[in-house]
C-alpha cells in the first residue's frame, strides 16, 4: 500500500507528535503527518496520513473539525485550559448565571467571528512559535483570525461549584478550520465579564471522520500484529470527493504520472468539470484544472502519485 489514512484516536496525556513517531516505526515508512494537532490535554479524532496520503493533508486540514468540550466560569488561566496557572479570579454566587444567560451567549457567537491566537499556541510570528515565547514569560501582539463558529450549544444543565464558587457547563461546536476552542472559551467568559478557561475538550469528528471510526494506537498495533493493518486504512480517494472523478487509460495514467498537459479532447466523451481528480484502476493519481494560458487544455493542480 502507497499510502492512506489512518483514523486514529489520540488518548489525552500524549503529544501528537508521539503518534507520527510510532507509526512511522510501525510502518517503516518515513512520509507520515496529520490533519491538525491536538494539545495534550485532549483527546479525539487524529487522522493521519502517510506515504502518497500526505498529499491531500491540505484538503483535510481545511475541513470543518467538531468538538465536544467544557468551560469552567469563575477563573480564567494562562494557557486558556485547566493545565496552566490561575491568573484572574472572581467568586459567583449561586444566582449568578442560568441556562438561558449561557444560550443567549453563546447563540451570539454563531457565524463569522475574530479571535486572536492564545500565546500557548504553534502560530508562528515572525518565525518563532508562540508557546515558545509564552514560555518566557513573553507576550506579544498577535494577528486576528477569522472563522465561523457553524453550531454552538449547551449540552448540560449549568451546574454551580458552592466550594469553589464556580460554575461550569458542557457544549458542542461545530467549527471551521483554524478555530481555537479554548479562546472560544475565553471569549464566552468575557462576554459576561466573568474570566473563565475550556476546563476539558474532546474533537469527535475532523475531515469527516468520526470518533467511532477510530482506533487507539494499541489497536493498530495488534492489527499489524496480525497482518490485518491494511483493514483499518481508508483509501485517500475518500478525502477527495467534492472533485469530479474520472477513470483515464493505462497509457494517459503515465503521462499524468509525469505532470503531462493534456488536451481536452482526451475527456470529450465524458462529463466532468475541473479541476477533476484523475484515477487509474479508482486510485487518485492527480488533481488536474484547465490552463488559463493554454485553452483546450488542462495540468496539473496537485500531484498525488507518480
Amino acid at each position: 500500500m502507497d499510502g492512506g489514512i489512518i483514523p486514529l484516536w489520540k488518548e489525552k496525556g500524549v503529544y501528537s507528535q508521539r503518534y507520527i513517531t510510532q507509526i512511522r516505526r510501525l510502518l517503516d515508512i518515513k512520509k507520515v503527518g496529520h490533519s491538525g494537532t491536538l494539545d495534550p490535554d485532549v483527546d479525539g479524532v487524529l487522522p493521519v496520513a502517510f506515504g502518497c496520503g500526505t498529499k491531500v493533508l491540505e484538503y483535510m486540514l481545511d475541513s470543518d473539525k467538531k468538538y465536544q468540550g467544557s468551560v469552567t466560569l469563575g477563573y480564567s488561566t494562562t494557557t486558556e485550559d485547566a493545565s496552566g496557572d490561575r491568573v484572574e479570579h472572581k467568586e459567583l454566587g449561586s444566582h449568578d448565571l442560568n441556562d438561558e444567560r449561557i444560550d443567549e451567549v453563546l447563540s451570539s457567537f454563531l457565524g463569522e467571528i475574530e479571535q486572536t491566537p492564545p500565546m500557548y499556541s504553534a502560530v508562528r510570528v515572525d518565525g518563532v512559535r508562540l508557546y515558545e515565547l509564552a514560555r518566557q514569560n513573553i507576550t506579544i501582539d498577535r494577528p486576528s483570525r477569522k472563522v465561523t463558529i457553524f453550531a454552538l450549544e449547551r449540552t448540560s444543565p449549568v451546574k454551580y461549584d458552592e466550594k469553589n464558587k464556580l460554575f461550569t457547563f458542557s457544549f458542542d461546536v461545530h467549527c471551521s478550520k483554524g478555530t481555537y476552542i479554548r479562546t472560544l472559551a475565553v471569549d464566552i467568559g468575557q462576554a459576561m465579564n466573568i474570566p473563565s478557561h475550556m476546563s476539558s475538550l474532546t474533537r469527535i469528528e475532523s475531515a469527516g471522520i468520526r470518533a467511532g471510526q477510530t482506533y487507539k494506537m494499541e489497536e493498530l498495533i495488534q492489527a499489524e500484529e496480525a497482518g490485518h493493518l491494511e483493514e483499518l486504512i481508508l483509501p485517500i480517494e475518500d478525502f477527495l470527493t467534492s472533485y469530479d472523478f474520472l477513470e483515464v487509460s493505462q497509457d494517459l495514467s503515465q503521462r499524468i504520472k509525469h505532470g503531462a498537459q493534456l488536451n481536452m479532447n482526451n475527456f470529450r466523451d465524458r462529463k466532468a468539470e475541473f479541476p477533476a481528480l484523475l484515477t487509474y484502476n479508482k486510485e487518485a493519481l492527480a488533481v488536474y484544472e484547465e490552463n488559463p494560458k493554454r485553452p483546450g487544455w488542462v495540468k496539473p493542480l496537485k500531484m498525488i502519485r507518480s
